[in-house]
């Protein structure tokens, strides 16, 4: 995968030299096509275990593998050439130690060509985080709303409001001393939000934060509008692709239908045109 890396292939080092600069873009892809648009604009191309749901039709991300992230990151690695590549470690992939973690993670960056990791926890991870680290895995890191944890967390709830700030807080802080070279909040108070990007030497990236993290990042197919079944708060969608391929598919079977396509413009003769083969 190496070989594939090219000259402007943005680092980890490059994002955490962004903090306080230009806001980070950032979106999931999870397919060679959708990483080469992504590419194209954003910063950084995350391998969400959100595949699991958007892709997969699971009911949450917990039914992820090391498998699926591999595969669906292998296949984005052949459409980045610009962002930087991070791969979600999956539920039961790093939890149980650091050795765990780090057996998977280099799985990951060895497997997929990615650049860097991304997992879940606060202060519980902040030495896993560490070890990672000093063994030359760049790790993102994610707190707030951790899907993985939906179970502890009691659902998709709010995290960090009121009393509960403090422990946002001594996440955010505890990842970034491991060494974490970013962190993803994601749906905590806007106060709050603003008060880690504050705090924090390294940059924070906003899903359901504010806009004054030092970036943002959406599911891609949520922003598309071509995942439906639910739209959280914070999603904007800045396009309605399910009603468009919903309708150009019913044209479709249409003039299958009523036999108009293939027309003769589709279909080949007896002999091939001069010309052609």
């Amino acid at each position: 995968m190496s070989a594939n890396i090219k000259a402007n292939t943005l680092t980890p080092s490059d994002i955490l030299a962004r903090k306080g600069g230009d806001p980070l873009v950032c979106l999931t892809a999870y397919t060679t096509p959708m990483a080469r648009l992504v590419d194209a604009h954003c910063d950084v191309v995350l391998v969400g275990d959100s595949v699991g749901m958007v892709l997969h039709g699971l009911p949450s991300t917990l039914g992820v593998t090391m498998e699926m992230m591999v595969m669906h990151g292998a296949a984005v690695a052949r459409g980045v050439s610009r962002a930087l590549m991070v791969v979600d470690m999956p539920f039961g992939s790093y939890e149980e130690s650091p050795e765990q973690a780090f057996r998977n993670a280099a799985r990951l960056m060895r497997q997929t060509g990615c650049a860097a990791v991304k997992l879940e926890g606060g202060v519980a991870m902040a030495d896993t985080i560490a070890y990672l680290a000093a063994r030359s895995i760049p790790v993102m890191a994610h707190i707030g709303l951790t899907p993985q944890a939906i179970n502890t967390l009691g659902g998709y709830k709010v995290q960090g409001r009121g009393d509960d700030a403090a422990r946002i807080l001594s996440d955010a802080r505890a990842v970034a001393e491991a060494g974490a070279f970013a962190v993803v909040l994601e749906k905590v108070p806007e106060s709050l939000a603003n008060q880690i990007t504050a705090d924090l030497p390294i940059p924070t990236i906003g899903i359901g934060a504010s806009a004054d993290c030092d970036g943002q990042i959406l599911v891609v197919d949520d922003m598309l509008g071509l995942f439906a079944a639910f739209k959280p708060k914070f999603v904007k969608r800045f396009a309605e692709l399910e009603g468009d391929a919903d309708a150009a598919i019913a044209d479709y079977a249409k003039q299958v239908r009523a036999r108009s396509f293939p027309g003769p413009e589709h279909v080949f003769g007896d002999q091939a045109p001069e010309g052609t083969t």
